[in-house]
């Protein structure tokens, strides 16, 4: 049977200098007016950009600065992980350290908890989960993650589930430095330890080979996506 790939999507331009300006500046705004039509345009009278033309660079307006934000969040992130000394680091504090990291890149709190209840309305809520995954994503990419099957799938679903949980404790945090979040990024990597030896139990139990082990076969059809930001589906091999 011929293997069928899915087309690998554009990769995500690199925001130009006024689209940065726009963010840069629309974020004290955003604290007092939301991810919102009026926050967009105050930012645009701050820089001088005329309205018309701050839309042809982000036709959402607002929405499309909030996903900059996310994603250069994003980029600072992987650059402080790339600048960082992990090798001492058990693979579980690489990511808890990863995930501090990204709440450190976020910045303004206030900007990530108006992104959140933005992006948590029902029309938002796909988009918002894909911002979520593609953090999901760099931080397995900037940690070195090379699967190609299922677990490509299963790391970055279960990572996403982990970081969602962490940034809405954290926007509810008010202990000192933020003590309580770096407790809870210890304790929610253990859960997710704690399923991967139950996992690794289950799929090593005799009496259960006849479920996982057609279900191991399944899983090495499934092929990690092109390398794409935005790719969420991956693509079928067809067995020969």
């Amino acid at each position: 049977m011929d293997e069928i790939e899915q087309e690998a999507p554009m990769h995500h331009p690199a925001p130009d200098a006024e689209t940065i300006k726009l963010l840069e500046s629309i974020v004290p705004h955003v604290v007092f007016d939301g991810w919102s039509e009026q926050a967009f345009r105050a930012a645009c009278s701050d820089v001088d950009i005329p309205l018309e033309k701050a839309r042809l660079l982000c036709p959402r307006g607002a929405v499309d600065l909030a996903v900059l934000f996310h994603r250069e969040g994003d980029q600072r992130m992987v650059e402080m992980l790339d600048a960082a000394d992990l090798m001492q680091m058990r693979f579980r504090e690489k990511v808890a350290h990863a995930i501090r990291l990204r709440l450190q890149a976020a910045g303004d709190k206030e900007a990530v908890r108006r992104g959140t209840a933005l992006f948590a309305l029902p029309h938002m809520a796909p988009e918002g989960s894909g911002l979520i995954w593609g953090t999901a994503d760099a931080i397995w990419t900037a940690l070195g993650d090379t699967s190609e099957d299922a677990n490509w799938y299963t790391k970055r679903a279960t990572l996403s589930a982990v970081y969602g949980s962490v940034v809405l404790f954290w926007l509810g945090d008010t202990s000192p430095d933020d003590m309580d979040t770096d407790a809870f990024i210890d304790r929610r990597i253990e859960d997710v330890m704690r399923f991967e030896k139950v996992k690794a139990t289950i799929n090593d139990n005799p009496l259960l080979k006849p479920l996982t082990v057609p279900l191991g076969k399944l899983a090495t059809r499934i092929r990690a996506p092109r390398r794409a930001p935005d790719d969420l589906p991956g693509r079928w091999t067809e067995p020969r």
